[in-house]
Parts: C-alpha cells; sequence; structure tokens
C-alpha cells in the first residue's frame, strides 16, 4: 500500500464515507488543528514514561481523538453512517473527561488565577497541547457537525482536563500569573 493517493494534488480532502471538500473548509481546518493537537499530547507522553498514569490517559485521549477527527470528517449527509464511540463523539466520551477532571482536581490544590507555563517540560506540553484543542475548538465553531454533536462538548472538556493535568504535572511549582502571590518567584529580567 502506498501512502501517497495524488487524488489531494488539487487542493481537495476525501470525506469519510465519501464525498470531497476543500483542504481549507471550516471542519478540515478543525481537523487540523485536532491533529495538532493529538500530536503535542504524543510530545507530552513521550516525555511521561512508559507505562506511567500520565502515559495512559494520554493514549486513551490520543485515540478519542481520532473518533473526533472522524466524525467532523463527515459530511451531513452521512451522519447517520457514524457509530457512537468509533466514528462519532459520546455523551459518555466527555463524562469520562469530566470525571478525569474531578480525580486530578482531587490531587493538588487548584490555582485561583491564571499561572504561568513551563515549571516543567511535561506541564509546558500540556498546555501547548490545551492551547491547539482551544483552537480547534473555535474553528469548528465555524461549522459545527450537527445540533446533536458531542464533538463541541468534548473539545471544551478537554481542554478542561489538559489544563488540570499540566498543574498535576506541576505539583507545587506552579507560578502565579500575578507578582506578591504565594509561591511567586522575582522576574530575573526586571530589576
Amino acid at each position: 500500500m502506498k501512502i501517497y493517493t495524488r487524488k489531494g494534488d488539487d487542493g481537495t480532502t476525501g470525506l469519510l464515507y465519501g464525498g470531497r471538500v476543500p483542504k481549507h473548509a471550516p471542519a478540515i481546518e478543525a481537523n487540523g488543528a485536532v491533529d495538532e493537537a493529538q500530536a503535542a499530547l504524543g510530545l507530552a507522553r513521550a516525555e511521561s514514561g512508559v507505562g506511567s498514569e500520565l502515559d495512559g490517559m494520554l493514549i486513551g485521549l490520543e485515540r478519542d481523538l481520532w473518533v473526533l477527527m472522524a466524525e467532523v470528517a463527515t459530511s451531513t449527509a452521512n451522519r447517520s453512517k457514524l457509530t457512537p464511540g468509533k466514528t462519532a463523539v459520546t455523551a459518555g466520551m466527555v463524562g469520562a473527561l469530566e470525571d478525569g477532571i474531578d480525580r486530578l482536581g482531587g490531587r493538588f490544590e487548584m490555582p485561583t488565577e491564571f499561572v504561568v507555563p513551563g515549571a516543567n517540560r511535561i506541564s509546558a506540553l500540556l498546555d501547548l497541547a490545551r492551547t491547539v484543542v482551544r483552537r480547534a475548538e473555535r474553528l469548528l465553531s465555524a461549522s459545527p457537525p450537527a445540533p446533536d454533536s458531542q464533538v463541541g462538548p468534548y473539545l471544551n472538556r478537554l481542554s478542561d482536563l489538559l489544563w488540570a493535568m499540566a498543574r498535576w504535572q506541576e505539583g507545587e511549582d506552579h507560578l502565579p500569573a500575578r507578582p506578591g502571590r504565594p509561591g511567586h518567584r522575582p522576574d530575573p529580567v526586571r530589576p
């Protein structure tokens, strides 16, 4: 099997269950951002240690994003062909993210304000993935899959979960955004 098909040379891409759209179509732009988020999660996973709790969590999220991208890459006319949990995001998948947020929230003291990303490499990569997920969410709002789709809620909760994961990985090392708060370290650039 060859990786290249030459079908996209005309500036279009194929949809799941048939049809073609321009590569700059809103749904394809959103899927591109989801693909980037998945790659950023892969970077965080590569740093997390094989078999670690974080590794397992990230593998699950990366697999969920394949389901999400399949749904986004399906035309409205073919939505009836989607399979919940395999090619369509389910309410249960969204609920699992909420459960993950709640579990992580019990492991650390939740910051009450914005934090400065970068306490360590893993938390920084998780924050990067979070911002890419937020971009995908914004792009998707230009072309939502369907009124009953769980794609929007899934992306919204995923960004929240990634924020919580980043704070969990920081431990007590998170740096508040405003000076004068507990844990604030002086800025070495400013006098």
